[in-house]
């Protein structure tokens, strides 16, 4: 590959040495070349010197890995580079982390070939780390058991104000269809009214993009809807004639996201689980988790939580890893202690 243009328009700026070679650099090869890089990120693109600092933290590590090898940024091959990034990994980098500094290894390889210093990008077929998705939290059965056991207390103890009645019975009607649907909390809170009078034991949920899907409605979420919905009518009979299942006075008509996720911290502290373990989001992760524990298909799983495609719910297969793992443990005549041999 022959020698690429030099950029000759771009003024060669330099920052005092000070501030690159010198001392970040000093003694390594390939320093003088590393720090023209950072002269033209200072100079023309305005980085920050927080954002100066962090690349030279990264050149640095990159530099005396190369010095290891003999090697400068100059003469360093993709498979060099390969061989860093599998060295962060070995040091315990996370994946995330390493693709933040292969980012800045890859800006100076590009700067290198551009300026005409070297006749290749030794990165452009250097794939990334892979970032693994975090997996979703999760809660127990027995949390969620207690998240709902806390939302109905006071309910029916007709000694306390309504008001405060009516508010718990929402709170239980809605984690009740929320664990019993698996929905998103955009669909929930913008469930109408209608829902709560379904004949039918399945419910129509109008997910993202306007597309439909049916989930069946547990016997508690239901029991949960009819006693809210008795106690709206007693203390707000003029909300009760709304379009919504759940209105509020927002902008909305009914009851916002943020409002639910508030308040559902409240019932968190309540039953002893940690609120920053707890969301709308989180049990509808626990919904999901828990059928998959009890032998639901994923594709199942799939269809209830409206995901378009399967690839999305698979997030949960650590749920089936462990599932598989306690059959063979448990089913597998080789782990028998009692067989005969």
């Amino acid at each position: 590959m022959g020698r690429a243009p030099t950029r000759a328009s771009r003024p060669k700026s330099r920052l005092p040495a000070t501030k690159t070679a010198q001392p970040w650099g000093a003694g390594l090869p390939g320093a003088d070349a590393a720090a023209l890089f950072l002269d033209m990120a200072a100079a023309e693109r305005g980085a920050a010197r927080n954002t100066i600092e962090a690349y030279q933290r990264d050149l640095r590590d990159y530099l005396s890995f190369l010095a290891g090898r003999g090697e400068t940024p100059l003469t360093a091959s993709a498979d060099v580079v390969r061989g860093w990034i599998a060295d962060l990994h070995a040091r315990g980098l996370k994946p995330a982390s390493a693709a933040r500094r292969l980012s800045c290894i890859r800006q100076m390889h590009k700067f290198l070939y551009a300026e005409g210093l070297r006749g290749d990008d030794p990165t452009g077929i250097v794939d990334a780390p892979r970032r693994g998705r975090p997996l979703p939290k999760i809660l127990s059965v027995q949390e969620v058991d207690r998240l709902l056991a806390c939302a109905q207390e006071g309910i029916n103890d007709e000694g306390r104000p309504i008001g405060q009645r009516l508010r718990a019975a929402r709170m239980a009607c809605l984690l009740e269809t929320l664990y019993a649907t698996g929905m998103r909390v955009s669909e929930l809170v913008a469930l109408p009214r209608t829902a709560a009078h379904a004949r039918d034991p399945l419910l129509t949920i109008k997910g993202k993009g306007g597309r439909e899907r049916l989930t069946p409605l547990s016997q508690p979420a239901r029991a949960a809807m009819a006693v809210y919905l008795r106690l709206l009518e007693a203390s707000k009979p003029e909300q009760a004639k709304s379009h919504w299942l759940f209105p509020a006075d927002s902008e909305s008509g009914h009851i916002t996201r943020q409002a639910f996720a508030r308040d559902l911290k409240d019932v968190a502290v309540a039953a002893g689980v940690i609120p920053s373990r707890v969301s709308p989001h989180v049990l509808r992760h626990a919904f999901a988790s828990h059928l998959l524990q009890n032998g639901a298909d994923l594709r199942v799983v799939q269809e209830l939580l409206g995901h378009a495609d399967v690839s999305t719910t698979q997030i949960y297969t650590h749920v089936l890893d462990e599932r598989m793992k306690a059959m063979v443990r448990d089913l597998h005549p080789l782990n028998d202690k009692t067989r005969d041999h």
